[in-house]
């Protein structure tokens, strides 16, 4: 029996559907009192157990392997964690006329977040890009997040992120950091079983990250905190996000050329360099901004399904251009000679993206 999917006419990602009925959800029947502690515990967990699902997944080999195509990893991450910060303080003059400050944080920490990995390797994949540079792109984005985001938060955001105090930094090392390692360090014993049970422990990711956003949003509920923000705010919002992502979509492209890359490469950085990641942002959020999180990680919720939206509009726009020299070819330029896990996971990319796009 073939499995249903998520039919191609309609605009929102199925994920965003289910994020956003876990927010109604929370404004309906928010946790209280007793079922808030067990909420909060749980959502600890979970958080735990994301980051050590990511460091186990993640193949330290493989990684160290891409980076001998240092120069397009290290343009990603300067869009993902330098040209995305500047812009977001660009904004700050925002944060007393279209925004609310709370909507304004919020909008900051999406600029600090890593970026994607799935959606920019199906992209980059759809529009012919290099595939494998995206692969290794988007890992070391989730790595060096790890670590940069927290700090940047805590630099940039001041007391609306914890700051830089003791009790926070630990939290961050104990929930993050910790489990992250851990994950590494059992990946040679606990790594084939994920291999095995993929689709179960995606199903442990996205639930768990719904626990989080329940979680946060039931104590914006109790605290009255949705009290704050107007249909014209959130309107001022979406219209801030648009320029963001139409800027950031511009740099990567045109800046990619000025740089000397060629058009495959110049397809990696723009999806790479150009999107964040809802499925590490919302964790990290938790961590950071405590009972602030719920509109802390709405500005990250709207911005992840607009960049959906407008990316695979132009992945599907790239896939009809003239390709010249071919894309194998511009892959096999740039980057050395795929491992054979790396080279599975970019066909498997590629046929399930022409599948879905056929």
């Amino acid at each position: 029996m073939k499995r249903p999917s998520w039919p191609s006419w309609m605009p929102i990602d199925p994920y965003i559907a289910a994020l956003l009925g876990t927010a109604g959800l929370a404004a309906l029947l928010p946790a209280r009192d007793t079922a808030a502690d067990v909420a909060s515990g749980a959502s600890t967990a979970a958080v735990a157990l994301l980051f050590f699902l990511y460091g186990a997944r993640l193949s330290t080999g493989e990684a160290l392997e891409g980076l001998r195509h240092w120069r397009l990893h290290l343009a990603v991450l300067l869009c993902t964690f330098t040209l995305f910060p500047l812009l977001g303080l660009a904004a700050r003059g925002l944060e007393t006329t279209l925004l609310t400050p709370e909507l304004y944080s919020g909008l900051l920490f999406l600029t600090l977040v890593p970026s994607t990995i799935q959606s920019s390797i199906a992209f980059t994949s759809l529009a012919r890009g290099n595939v494998p540079a995206a692969i290794c792109a988007g890992s070391f984005s989730s790595l060096a997040g790890i670590v940069l985001t927290p700090l940047l938060a805590a630099g940039l955001l001041g007391h609306s992120a914890g700051g830089f105090s003791a009790d926070s930094l630990l939290k961050i090392v104990l929930q993050l950091l910790v489990p992250f390692l851990a994950g590494q360090f059992l990946r040679r014993w606990v790594g084939s079983f994920l291999t095995r049970h993929k689709k179960v422990l995606g199903l442990v990711d996205r639930g768990s990250i719904l626990l989080v956003v329940y979680t946060a949003f039931s104590q914006g509920m109790v605290q009255g905190i949705w009290h704050q923000v107007s249909p014209a705010r959130l309107g001022a919002l979406l219209g801030v996000e648009a320029v963001l992502l139409t800027v950031m979509l511009t740099l990567t492209w045109y800046g990619a050329k000025w740089l000397g890359f060629g058009r495959a490469d110049r397809v990696a950085i723009q999806f790479a360099g150009s999107k964040k990641s809802l499925a590490a942002g919302l964790p990290m959020a938790s961590v950071l901004f405590g009972a602030g999180a719920s509109l802390a990680v709405l500005p990250l919720m709207l911005f992840h399904q607009m960049q959906l939206m407008v990316c695979a509009v132009i992945a599907k726009r790239r896939s009809r251009e003239p390709a010249a020299p071919s894309p194998e070819s511009e892959v096999l330029a740039a980057d050395p000679p795929l491992s054979p896990p790396m080279r599975t996971a970019a066909t498997r990319t590629a046929a399930g993206t022409a599948r879905r796009s056929g």
